[in-house]
């Protein structure tokens, strides 16, 4: 008896996180991937461009807190005047941004 409940409960507790996943993957593949990618290696013809970060690099993934991922996703990035990400602020909420940012380092190789 206690096992049907259990699984009941862990699978309501599970279900948001793993929509939750696939929206940040939806949205990477929406809003992200042009630039950087579906693998985040940033070797689209967009993102060789913009000189998109390879987000598989280890290194690279260290070079940026979660706070600073977020914000760049919100706010978008700018070098010396030209806009080289632009901001996702407007698209998308604070919580599918968060789940971006998890999304990103799930990249990480």
């Amino acid at each position: 008896m206690k096992t049907p409940i259990i699984l009941t409960i862990s699978f309501l507790i599970a279900a948001p996180l793993a929509v939750r996943a696939a929206d940040a993957k939806t949205n990477w593949a929406n809003n992200c991937a042009q630039c950087h990618g579906a693998s985040g290696k940033g070797d689209t013809k967009m993102g060789k461009m913009l000189n998109a970060m390879d987000l598989t690099d280890p290194r690279k993934q260290s070079s940026f807190t979660d706070a600073q991922a977020a914000a760049a996703i919100k706010d978008g990035i700018k070098q010396s005047g030209k806009t080289t990400m632009k901001a996702f602020g407007g698209k998308l909420s604070d919580d599918e941004i968060k789940a971006l940012v998890a999304y990103v380092r799930t990249l990480k190789k």
